[in-house]
């Protein structure tokens, strides 16, 4: 009987293969499928004795967030922690995009624009909106920066952090091209860094360039791709940040090297405690907030996110997943239910499975520019069953947060978590369960 071989496996073996036929790398959608240390490994320790659970019929538990709160003298003001992360207008759909905008409205939270720029369905679909500013500029422009409700300067991106955009040729239709200035149907790559600025002191002068643009009113994040954290925090923070966005290693992307994928960064569950402890030492907990992106799929996630600092959570894969992404059904335009089973086939793929985003055949309507499939989305219903998701993460906090004695989620600690394993106890500094000890911490 042949061993597996653990360094050469058949995937491996046929990775090689088809490089040395195409003298090429992988590229591909989504985000990291490995498995790392994640929120699922932590567990919430909720009230008996020691403390008293709130009675979910009768007691109230909060989930308004505001974030903005250092320099903007219009912060922005979210009934729930759970936001819409940045996804372009050329990665998706005009309808997808739309979709994002009403959930998010529905539910009292905001959406982002991504790279490439604002789209008057965006704007008009979104009660708050975040506009995106990325090494690229594609679609920038002041006059839609002063319609923003928050301007988000984008470092990095989880999924490929010292990695710039792609866009493939095949997504790249006439009203994108017109939108980011740039050849029909063919590849764009974006710069992996913002061409005016080489560090925190440059950095500083372009917020302040934005704030004078918009007169002050509207936050500015920066976002970064989690890699060197606690510096980077820190330094974001220095350069003027309202909110520090961090995405972990889990975020999704519509098209980068697989290479990015899953070979940098750190895992989301690390990410979190790292900027929140950045902040703490500032002594700004509470003054620069803290949002986390990567891989969060369910309340039980933002409720631990939560306890380990984050002020708010970003959504970008799950609120596609929640529209119809990786459905094996699909609506056309005469309001039928079409099986598009073959269509994931004949992308070498199968629903469920799906990471073919950047090739712009998406079956459902919502990673394309094609006008017959995106016709398979109705941005409406789309919009009810993000809405929907939303609203059932949402009940999700607040009932774990009660059953923690918390009357609001932001209340929940490092102190309602443990572990169960030694690798997630060690990221995010809480004890292995069972025991009082953190690994690396204390004995």
């Amino acid at each position: 009987m042949y061993e597996t071989n653990h360094t050469f496996p058949p995937g491996v073996i046929a990775d090689i293969q088809e490089r040395a036929s195409e003298g090429r790398y992988v590229i591909r959608g989504m985000g990291a499928r490995r498995r790392v240390p994640m929120f699922d490994d932590l567990l919430l320790l909720t009230a008996s004795a020691s403390r008293y659970p709130l009675e979910g019929y009768r007691e109230r538990c909060e989930t308004g967030t505001v974030l903005g709160t250092r320099n903007a003298s219009e912060p922005v003001v979210l009934e729930i922690p759970i936001t819409i992360a940045g996804m372009s207008f050329g990665a998706l759909s005009a309808g997808a995009k739309e979709a994002l905008g009403r959930a998010a409205s529905e539910v009292g939270t905001s959406t982002t624009t991504g790279d490439g720029g604002m789209t008057p369905e965006e704007r008009n679909s979104s009660e708050t909106l975040v506009y995106q500013c990325l090494p690229s500029r594609y679609g920038f422009n002041p006059a839609d920066l002063r319609k923003a409700d928050a301007v988000e300067v984008v470092l990095g991106q989880g999924a490929k952090p010292g990695g710039g955009g792609m866009l493939l040729g095949q997504k790249v239709g006439s009203r994108v091209a017109s939108l980011r200035t740039l050849p029909e149907g063919i590849d764009q790559r974006s710069a992996s860094r913002h061409p005016d600025w080489t560090g925190p002191d440059d950095l500083r002068i372009k917020i302040e360039e934005i704030r004078e643009v918009t007169g002050h009113r509207v936050p500015v994040y920066i976002k970064i791709g989690a890699t060197r954290v606690d510096h980077d925090v820190k330094l974001a923070v220095a350069a003027g940040a309202d909110v520090v966005v961090v995405d972990g290693m889990q975020g999704g992307t519509a098209a980068t090297q697989e290479a990015f994928i899953e070979h940098t960064g750190v895992p989301t569950l690390a990410a979190v405690r790292q900027a929140s402890d950045a902040l703490a030492d500032l002594g700004l907990t509470g003054e620069v907030q803290l949002v986390v992106s990567g891989g969060i799929r369910s309340g039980a996630d933002v409720a631990k996110a939560l306890a380990l600092g984050a002020d708010a959570v970003s959504l970008g894969v799950a609120s596609l997943i929640a529209m119809g992404c990786n459905s094996p059904t699909a609506t056309g335009p005469d309001g039928e239910v079409l099986d598009v089973a073959d269509d994931y086939r004949r992308m070498g793929t199968r629903p469920g499975d799906c990471h073919h985003c950047h090739t712009g055949l998406c079956p459902v309507g919502i990673a394309t520019q094609e006008a017959d499939l995106e016709a398979r989305l109705d941005p409406g219903a789309a919009a009810t069953r993000i809405a929907n998701y939303l609203r059932s993460m949402a009940m999700e906090v607040t009932m774990l947060a009660r059953a923690c004695g918390k009357s609001d989620v932001h209340r929940l600690e490092p102190e309602d978590l443990v572990a169960l394993t030694i690798e997630a106890a060690a990221m995010a500094r809480v004890p292995l369960a069972g025991t009082s000890w953190i690994p690396g911490t204390t004995r």
